[in-house]
């Protein structure tokens, strides 16, 4: 492998495409012109920081330019089956941001995504959820069938995933409040007793939201 000497130390070439990643990312002007240049790092062999960083760029660049994005979602969404825990949510990230540039473009993987939500690792529980608020941006009828699923993720295991799943329903709700209506009492009395201050804060911002919109 080739070894560049940086300041008496040495860096390799996985932490020089990280460092070029970097510059990358600052620049959104350049995005355009880099996706095929970052897609072409998502290799099986790579280190996992180098394919979670081109990951998450790519998912970025997506938003931006989700056209261009299109040849390589399939080789991002492999990724949602990863061994690697980061890969997979990484991957999911990468598809919500997709997603809510162009749902055409992810519909394919959708299924992929929504089996995330039982997922062993708590980080990816949390990317899932975040991946589908993000598509339900613009096109919140896609979940209004699977809110279920995000009610009973506000009992999950993990805080951090029971602080992110009532934002499902506020960002639902404030597009297509009828799909959170009948969820309303069940998320008013959470956002009254639960435990932890951020679900019922999380909880009560939701039906506000929702009802405003009604």
């Amino acid at each position: 492998m080739h070894i560049i000497v940086i300041m008496g130390g040495e860096m390799s070439e996985d932490e020089k495409t990280l460092k070029e990643l970097r510059q990358i990312t600052k620049d959104k002007e350049c995005w355009k012109s880099h996706i095929d240049d970052v897609a072409a790092i998502l290799k099986e062999d790579n280190s996992i920081a180098l394919n979670a960083k081109a990951l998450w760029l790519l998912g970025e660049m997506g938003l931006k330019h989700p056209l261009q994005i299109k040849p390589y979602i399939g080789n991002i969404a492999v990724y949602l089956k990863d061994d690697n825990s980061k890969l997979r949510e990484r991957s999911a990230n990468a598809i919500g941001r997709i997603g809510r540039a162009d749902k055409d473009l992810i519909i394919p993987y959708m299924d992929r995504l929504m089996n995330l939500k039982d997922d062993e690792t708590a980080n990816v529980r949390h990317a899932f959820i975040w991946a589908c608020e993000n598509i339900a941006v613009n096109t919140p009828e896609l979940f209004c069938d699977k809110l279920e699923i995000y009610y009973r993720m506000i009992f999950d295991s993990s805080q951090k995933v029971r602080i992110e799943a009532p934002e499902m329903f506020r960002v639902v709700g404030k597009r297509n409040p009828e799909c959170v209506k009948p969820y309303l009492e069940k998320l008013e009395r959470i956002a009254l007793n639960d435990e932890h201050p951020v679900v019922r804060i999380h909880c009560a911002g939701a039906v506000r939201i929702t009802k405003n919109a009604l």
